[in-house]
């Protein structure tokens, strides 16, 4: 029996091994799947060839489903978030120059590298895209400093650390292992985690056109139960070494061993020569229901891009928690009895009802102890 061909987009960077894992260690194939990976040079790319149908599924940054449904830049489609592919993975951080203006500050500390980023003057930071988790991160967490006089520059991932290098930005938010790279080129370092500013912020999403699933229901269960295997696959600590040597493949992010290794073992090492630092929680693939799409996510991002009302409901029906339950239920995954939250409120991992009993869920609190409560957004 042939198997079914998706062609599947992604960029280079850590937190697309779910995909990779899928495919080069059968979850795929188990499925019925020929799962052709495509390399994209960019986010803009990948959207592009996705909203005109050369690409059946893909490896999007959070928000983008959310923008392109809601007609916000570049090409216009509705897009569904089948589950999410990772929490957390980025890191913001400056070239040496800056880091040597600002001084010894704690790493982690978001307000006390925002007051010193406050108190330094106008500082370009460079952000992979404009519809990014990034990009939020950034805005909510500077839009507490008034004083800070920021200029966003977009920099494709792959090109951060030349443009720390070439003085282009002065400070950085990247996905790994384009932070680490930085730092082992000894053009910049590392002062915080995405997890800093958002202890449980979805980066990366699996994203497919809503008239695609809709036609393609099977190979929609298919393509999320294989990831949902392979992102398993990837949580367990005896699967790591295997990881980053596939990963490091040079068909996938051609990069040496020890520049994906921080992401994956959570061994972040800041600065050239520094002593490497352990991160709870920097990158998850599959712990804490982390795969779950949770619909006040949705609404997060869509407040955050400045959606209000219906944009907010039409947002919200983006990520699709029902699709999820029915897709990986069978299979045993963990169900919070809910599909929204109250987004922040919990400051450590937290014991909660599921569909099969009790299920712990991580911390997922904002750095400045805020809540966000969806049903309030969603009902102005």
């Amino acid at each position: 029996m042939s198997h079914q061909v998706l062609n599947c987009g992604y960029v280079p960077l850590v937190d697309c091994a779910p995909l990779i894992i899928a495919k080069e260690l059968g979850f795929a194939d188990e499925e019925g799947l020929d799962l052709n990976l495509v390399r994209q040079p960019s986010w803009s790319a990948l959207r592009d060839m996705l909203a005109l149908g050369h690409l059946d599924a893909a490896q999007m940054l959070s928000p983008m489903p959310v923008a392109m449904s809601l007609g916000m830049g570049g090409l216009t489609a509705q897009i569904d978030c089948l589950m999410i592919l990772s929490v957390n993975g980025t890191v913001f951080g400056a070239s040496n120059a800056l880091a040597a203006e600002l001084g010894p500050l704690r790493f982690g500390d978001a307000r006390a590298i925002l007051t010193a980023l406050g108190a330094r003057g106008p500082v370009r930071i460079g952000v992979p895209f404009p519809y990014s988790m990034h990009r939020l991160l950034l805005s909510y967490w500077t839009a507490t400093q008034p004083d800070l006089n920021a200029e966003i520059v977009t920099v494709p991932p792959t090109r951060m650390a030349d443009a720390v290098s070439q003085g282009h930005v002065d400070a950085f938010w990247v996905g790994e292992p384009w932070g680490s790279a930085i730092v082992q080129r000894g053009v910049g370092k590392i002062l915080m985690a995405g997890r800093d500013v958002w202890a449980f912020a979805p980066e990366k999403v699996l994203a497919a056109r809503h008239e695609w699933v809709a036609q393609n229901p099977q190979a929609t269960r298919k393509l999320m139960r294989a990831i949902y295997h392979a992102a398993k696959w990837l949580d367990a600590d005896s699967n790591r070494p295997l990881a980053i040597e596939i990963l490091g493949r040079s068909e996938h992010l051609n990069l040496a061993h020890e520049v994906i290794d921080p992401a994956v073992t959570g061994y972040l090492t800041p600065a050239p020569g520094a002593r490497p630092l352990q991160i709870n929680n920097f990158l998850i693939f599959h712990a804490y229901a982390a795969q779950f799409p949770w619909r006040s996510q949705a609404a997060w991002i869509a407040a955050q891009l400045g959606a209000r009302d219906a944009d907010i409901k039409t947002a919200m029906q983006c990520f699709r928690s029902d699709l999820y339950r029915d897709n990986l239920g069978p299979l045993g995954a963990e169900l919070p009895g809910a599909s929204e939250r109250i987004e922040g409120e919990m400051h450590e991992a937290t014991e909660v009802a599921g569909s099969r009993g009790p299920m712990i869920l991580a911390r997922d609190a904002f750095f400045d102890g805020t809540t966000f409560d969806f049903t309030q957004e969603s009902d102005q």
